[in-house]
């Protein structure tokens, strides 16, 4: 019995002290190569409405739809930077989406980081009112439903405890960090956004055609060990 006990505690030993180099490091991995759209599928868009151009992935916003990336991934940081050329722009990059456009409105599930030029609001003012100010924040919201809980909530939307982004032509860098079904954003070098409890929290990332110009770079990703997900929290594989 003491050999077996013996033996049995070199074991834990031996398994507690793993050398670092066993452990895989994560890696950030260049999503878009600045040269083709490899590593994207086509959804429900046309051939001309993304391009690359100087460098940059350029969404022609015709017409409205995603394409999505090759794979799934559950938990990870996400760095993107987007600029749009139009006042009013729309758009945004879904998160564990399911990559299935809606019959409505051509758009998956998931949840959306919205990407709003700052003029939309007075380019929709319905019945003299002007929509608030709180859409073009950066904010998040699941879709197609998904639901989250939002930090910030206006609805069943989350937005950001402070307003970061820049208008057309002027860069926008986020950083999403997405874990467990929970999510922070950055907008321009400050968390200043976040959901949590999506009730999906693992699928595909889309990129959002939406009726305007808009361009993207330097989209990285930083993969994050996997969680404990249960039948219902992971999109159906395409």
């Amino acid at each position: 019995m003491k050999a077996i006990l013996a033996c049995a505690a070199t074991v834990a030993l031996a398994a507690f002290f793993v050398p670092a180099s066993a452990v895989p490091t994560p890696e950030w991995v260049d999503l878009f190569n600045g040269r083709d759209l490899s590593g994207w599928v086509p959804v429900n868009t046309a051939p001309d409405t993304w391009s690359v151009q100087n460098g940059e992935l350029v969404c022609s916003g015709q017409p409205i739809g995603v394409m999505r990336s090759a794979r799934q991934y559950e938990n990870f940081i996400l760095h993107i930077e987007w600029m749009h050329t139009e006042t009013g722009g729309n758009s945004g990059v879904f998160v564990w989406s399911d990559a299935v456009p809606g019959e409505r409105n051509r758009l998956p599930n998931g949840v959306e980081v919205q990407m709003l030029e700052l003029g939309w609001p007075s380019l929709h003012v319905k019945d003299g009112i002007t929509p608030p100010h709180a859409y073009v924040t950066g904010e998040l919201f699941g879709v197609g439903g998904v639901k989250t809980i939002p930090d910030n909530p206006r609805g069943e939307r989350s937005f950001s405890f402070e307003s970061r982004c820049k208008p057309k032509g002027e860069w926008n860098t986020y950083e999403v960090v997405a874990v467990d079904g929970t999510i922070k954003l950055s907008i321009n070098g400050k968390f200043v956004n976040g959901i949590a409890k999506s009730t999906q929290k693992k699928g595909y990332l889309c990129l959002e055609s939406e009726g305007a110009k808009i361009h993207f770079r330097n989209i990285r990703l930083l993969e994050l060990p996997p969680g404990i997900l249960v039948p219902g929290q992971a999109a159906k594989e395409l």
